[in-house]
């Protein structure tokens, strides 16, 4: 199964959220214009700094001050390239806080695509309505990974069955048992 553009680009967010030196939240961002990335960027550290993964988050009023957003880091890159944001799209995998709304609407964004509410700041919604900044609800959908995951399962399945035909004694076979089931609780 082919993917869409926009699970292509929502993949690719969901991709640089790996990446993430957040504990809080893993988010990821991808700027596109014409149907091409030009930047992207995930919550992090500033270049060199300490990350929250090694040394814990820097809270100040409930937030992580050592954490430049995704969103951010995608304009910011952008910005150190010389390539312009006008006009251009954005993939994030949660939905703009208020200071990265405002930031995306400044540098020109037209769209926002994002898989995950989060924290939908009544205001900023006020403010892309206002700036004519469109937003569209992209749930995420993993096509390639559930696809993996199935044969993944099929195999395990079809595995277990022949150790269970073979004699395989009955508490070996529940143990593994178990384990799959572990293995692919979040899976298919």
């Amino acid at each position: 199964m082919r993917l869409s553009w926009d699970q292509y680009f929502m993949a690719q967010s969901h991709l640089l959220a790996n990446r993430s030196t957040c504990t809080r939240l893993s988010v990821g961002a991808t700027i596109v214009r014409d149907r091409r990335i030009i930047a992207g960027g995930y919550n992090g550290s500033t270049s060199g700094g300490v990350h929250c993964i090694d040394e814990g988050c820097y809270m100040i009023e409930g937030h992580c001050a050592r954490t430049i957003h995704a969103e951010m880091n995608a304009l910011l890159q952008c910005a150190k390239f010389g390539v312009p944001t006008q006009g251009a799209e954005i993939y994030v995998t949660h939905f703009p806080c208020l200071p990265c709304t405002k930031a995306l609407i400044q540098a020109g964004i037209k769209k926002i695509y994002y898989a995950n509410d989060y924290h939908n700041h009544p205001y900023a919604l006020e403010l892309l309505e206002d700036a004519e900044v469109e937003t569209v609800h992209v749930p995420y959908e993993p096509v390639m990974d559930a696809a993996f995951s199935e044969k993944q399962l099929a195999f395990i399945a079809e595995l277990l069955k022949t150790l269970e035909t073979q004699g395989t004694d009955r508490e070996t076979m529940k143990k593994y048992y178990e384990e799959a089931q572990k293995l692919f609780a979040n899976g298919v």
